[in-house]
């Protein structure tokens, strides 16, 4: 693993966490050893454990007093609540955005929207996913709401890791684009109604592609103790 650079390191240490809970390198009952990450990230145990702080607000993981802390998920009730209050906060974005659309903006969508139907004909879920980050984001800056902005940021955090999980699901990556082509039209048309309803579809149908992935109750038993990176 690849050292770490010293700038933002917290914020650093927590994204490769995520990155090893997206793709299953930490997954849900995994005790965090903190020796073992510092190690293999090159960082001390201060940058380490704020950023396990910020994970543990982010409901990724746990902090267990006096004996550190372990990787837990959300219910599937949790990530309903999480995509419902996003697809209200996205949608009065996508609703703004359309309102103030320029060509300028409208030119910077454009831009990103092709490298959203290259990266689907490519099935490249990874660039897929990548891109559609910078798309919402690109739609939030160009709301130009800085409340409205500050109220999603603290929510992506939590709600990306999901959004990158539903994108594997059968089917969902072709949905996922046909969803945006219609978006994108209704920025086009400036149809500030339509392009809401569009991103608020959007969002459930993501959750709804996550379905099979979360149970319906989350934590082990409490008799169950959790399990070390690396146990069989």
């Amino acid at each position: 693993m690849d050292k770490i650079p010293v700038r933002s390191l917290n914020q650093e240490v927590a994204q490769r966490i995520r990155e090893m809970i997206r793709k299953g390198h930490l997954e849900k009952g995994d005790r965090i050893v903190e020796k073992e990450l510092c190690q293999a990230m090159g960082v001390s145990r201060t940058p380490l454990r704020e950023a396990l702080r910020m994970l543990s607000s982010e409901g990724l993981v746990e902090l267990i007093p006096n004996k550190g802390a372990r990787v837990v998920e959300p219910t599937m009730r949790d990530i309903r609540e999480m995509f419902w209050v996003m697809s209200i906060l996205e949608g009065a974005c996508a609703r703004e955005c359309a309102g103030k659309m320029d060509e300028k903006g409208l030119n910077k969508l454009e831009n990103l929207y092709q490298k959203l139907e290259k990266y689907c004909q490519e099935q490249n879920h990874e660039k897929y996913m990548a891109v559609n980050h910078s798309y919402h984001t690109l739609i939030q800056e160009l709301a130009g709401n800085r409340v409205l902005s500050e109220v999603i940021n603290g929510l992506r955090q939590k709600i990306l890791l999901y959004r990158y999980r539903q994108i594997y699901q059968p089917s969902r990556l072709q949905a996922s684009m046909q969803e945006h082509r219609e978006l994108q039209e209704a920025f086009r048309r400036r149809d500030p109604e339509n392009a809401e309803r569009l991103v608020k579809e959007h969002l459930i149908r993501q959750c709804e592609a996550l379905e099979s992935v979360y149970p319906e109750t989350s934590d082990p038993s409490p008799s169950k103790s959790p399990r070390k990176r690396g146990d069989k």
